[in-house]
């Protein structure tokens, strides 16, 4: 099956007064149509910057974004009308996306109106079904987002993105800010939407255990880049990366049994580097057990162990 998305060394960097701070910094990754990729980690790692990135909020420093048959790079960044309405994103905090003085209405209208997706009179229609799809009444029509609670203002950031008929959307913790409860509920939604549209989803996350459930496959992301890449079920079972094993080591437990299918714990050296003054090298080496002599001379290469899994570790050169 053909790439819908491609990323090829993609490169975000920011000038600050202290420096530059390589927020991406040579990101390779592909999505495939129905497929949904966890991008996993910690704050400040750039997984968000990649987002962004993706959807025009920067231009790339360098690199390339494919999306079907678009393209985009550093010296080609307008993106096509196609290319926006085919890739759309719902934020971490529904409350701040969502527009307080917009009725849930007008809110949905804009991408129909924006993109010229149904004539004015069958707008109200097209609402109330994207209202249906994401399981909120008709009524909510005449809402707004501050008589909402934070799922269901949730719910209406999914039913925006889903307006325009995209074939990816990119999730950025989408339900970091929900109560257990609705975190389940929209996650069900979520993969209910997937199974019905064929969407694909860049699904970005710390949660490493909801990962097991919703993606496809798993990308980590340390200070900018790609430490290990694989199928779920391989990430899972035998993770290769050391960083990789001191994230899955650290997941709460409610069993024995659970507490034996997680890699032994990893307790890491010193603290995560300033992204202004990274070490040279591979980003890892200051905190990594298994670190050798290389490992602060030169960067890891991605090493595929399986057609699922590229690991960036000189351990496995």
């Amino acid at each position: 099956m053909d790439d819908l998305l491609k990323v090829v060394n993609l490169k975000k960097y920011f000038t600050t007064d202290k420096g530059i701070v390589k927020a991406v910094d040579g990101v390779s990754f592909s999505i495939k149509a129905g497929e949904t990729l966890g991008l996993v980690g910690e704050s400040g790692s750039g997984k968000t910057t990649v987002a962004f990135t993706l959807i025009g909020g920067y231009n790339p420093t360098s690199g390339e974004i494919h999306f079907k048959e678009h393209k985009v790079t550093e010296k080609q960044i307008k993106r096509s009308r196609e290319f926006i309405r085919n890739i759309q994103i719902v934020f971490q905090d529904p409350g701040s996306s969502l527009n307080p003085k917009q009725s849930i209405k007008e809110i949905l209208s804009m991408p129909l109106k924006v993109h010229k997706i149904c004539p004015p009179k069958e707008r109200e229609a097209k609402i109330l079904e994207l209202l249906d799809l994401v399981q909120l009444p008709s009524d909510f029509i005449y809402k707004y987002p501050l008589e909402l609670g934070e799922g269901e203002k949730q719910s209406v950031a999914i039913a925006r993105a889903l307006a325009v008929t995209p074939a990816l959307i990119v999730l950025d913790e989408p339900t970091s800010s929900l109560d257990v409860s609705m975190q389940a509920k929209i996650i069900n939604l979520l993969l209910g939407l997937q199974k019905d549209f064929g969407l694909s989803f860049l699904f970005i996350t710390h949660d490493l255990s909801l990962m097991r459930n919703v993606s496809s496959r798993v990308a980590i992301m340390y200070l900018g880049k790609i430490c290990e890449i694989a199928d779920t079920e391989n990430f899972f079972e035998r993770p290769l990366h050391p960083y990789t094993r001191m994230l899955l080591s650290s997941i709460p437990v409610v069993s024995e049994d659970e507490e034996k299918m997680k890699p032994q714990k990893i307790k890491p050296r010193g603290e995560i580097p300033s992204p202004v003054n990274l070490p040279s090298g591979c980003g890892f080496h200051p905190r990594c057990p298994d670190r050798i002599d290389i490992c602060d001379k030169k960067t890891p290469e991605g090493n595929i162990i399986k057609e699922d899994q590229t690991v960036f570790c000189h351990k496995y050169n």
